[in-house]
């Protein structure tokens, strides 16, 4: 009986010993199931905070918080933005509904910028980079020319005058000398053609001088037209219809001949396009001041001293050459130039042939509607108005003018003031 009391107890000490040395390891890893369950919790709260925290390792962290109490502080308050992806997978999570609120609460936050870019005023571009002036590939020199060496343009439609404004360009010469040399051209014969600058060679010969400055270019046919008509255009004041017709003519000539060559951003465009943009006119204007070219010389002098009025005298441009010599003779006889509708009906009449001298005389001897109106240019009204002013604005100050005028001499004053005749 005693070995039997003995085992039992020998068996308790036993199992009392042996868990204790197994507790010892065994509490990290399996301990009891309620602690199971309770380490298994956290565990699922772990995995959702590790997205949070993207790209940084967990490991380094740890480390550092441990070592060093203070940093693990500083990146305690990195976690609070935490709550915002937390958000923003709720967000996900919700309704369709709530995604198309999201959305549309979205949309006017991308609109908004395009609307304020639109009200903000648009800057203009840059302006484009300065460039080198064009050059003729030639190095050009100002050279003293003799002026028995230069020649005139061949055709030069410009006349070369000697009147008042020719006498001050003398005085000029006199005093500084040609100030701005003239373009000139080799000629096959010895010698050099004036493309601009004639009126410079006469004040130089009117001013006793034996030479002048001058640029040699080598220039085609083309380019010496171009050149010379531009030029004069430009540079002087008063340009008779005649000639501004004829320089408009070699222009528009040389410009077809020149045809493709032409590469100054012209293609595409007709010619007559290309001599009205060079001239600041319109196309119509050219086609007009061309036709002048085809009357009659008698008659384009009348146009030159404005006996004949520019419609007029484009539609007298029509008549065969014949019928213009009559109407030029019937002017002078009559003294009486052709209003429009005179004009208009010589034409049609000329274009039926039925246009003789006896009808040119009938019409021209008609009463004129045209003869009450009074016309006033531009020019003569800008000596009293000034330059600056608009035809319009011109309109509105000479009646303005007008209306006090009146109101100082009403008409019904005037009647009175009139002086009776005497009577008999």
């Amino acid at each position: 009986m005693a070995d039997d009391v003995k085992k039992p107890q020998d068996e308790k000490p036993t199992t009392e010993n042996k868990p204790p040395a197994t507790e010892t390891p065994t509490n990290e890893k399996p301990t009891p199931a309620n602690d199971e369950v309770k380490s298994e919790k956290p565990k699922e709260e772990k995995p959702p905070e590790t997205p949070k925290r993207q790209g940084k390792p967990p490991n380094p962290n740890k480390a550092q918080s441990a070592d060093n109490p203070d940093k693990g502080s500083k990146t305690e308050p990195k976690p609070k933005p935490e709550p915002k992806p937390k958000a923003a997978k709720e967000k996900s999570g919700a309704s369709a509904g709530g995604k198309k609120k999201a959305a549309n609460a979205e949309k006017p936050n991308t609109v908004n910028p395009a609307t304020t870019a639109k009200s903000e005023p648009e800057t203009p571009p840059p302006p484009p980079e300065p460039t080198a002036a064009p050059r003729t590939g030639e190095q050009e020199q100002i050279v003293y020319i003799n002026l028995s060496e230069l020649h005139p343009f061949k055709d030069h439609p410009f006349q070369v005058k000697q009147d008042t404004e020719m006498a001050a360009m003398v005085e000029s010469v006199k005093d500084k000398g040609v100030t701005q040399p003239a373009i000139v051209r080799p000629r096959e014969d010895g010698g050099y053609e004036l493309v601009s600058g004639h009126r410079r060679h006469l004040a130089s010969e009117l001013s006793n001088f034996t030479n002048m400055p001058c640029i040699v270019r080598n220039l085609t046919d083309e380019q010496a037209i171009t050149q010379m008509v531009e030029d004069n255009t430009n540079q002087r004041d008063s340009i008779l219809p005649s000639e501004r017709g004829a320089a408009l003519k070699m222009q528009l000539e040389a410009i077809k001949r020149q045809g493709a060559r032409d590469d100054n951003g012209t293609k595409g465009q007709r010619s007559n396009e290309i001599v009205a943009d060079r001239n600041c006119m319109t196309v119509k204007q050219v086609q007009r001041y061309i036709k002048l070219t085809e009357l009659v010389p008698d008659l384009s002098k009348m146009v030159d001293e404005k006996k004949i009025a520019f419609t007029p005298a484009v539609n007298l441009a029509f008549i065969k050459p014949k019928n213009q010599e009559y109407i030029a003779v019937a002017i002078e006889g009559n003294q009486s130039s052709p209003s429009l509708s005179q004009a208009q009906r010589l034409r049609e009449f000329d274009e039926k042939g039925n246009l003789n001298p006896d009808m040119i005389d009938g019409i021209l001897m008609e009463e004129k509607k045209e003869v009450d109106k009074v016309i006033l240019s531009s020019k003569e009204l800008s000596q009293y108005l000034g330059n600056d002013k608009t035809p319009r604005q011109m309109k509105d100050t000479i009646l303005k003018l007008l209306e006090e005028h009146k109101a100082k001499n009403p008409p019904e004053l005037g009647k009175d003031k009139q002086v009776k005749p005497p009577e008999r």
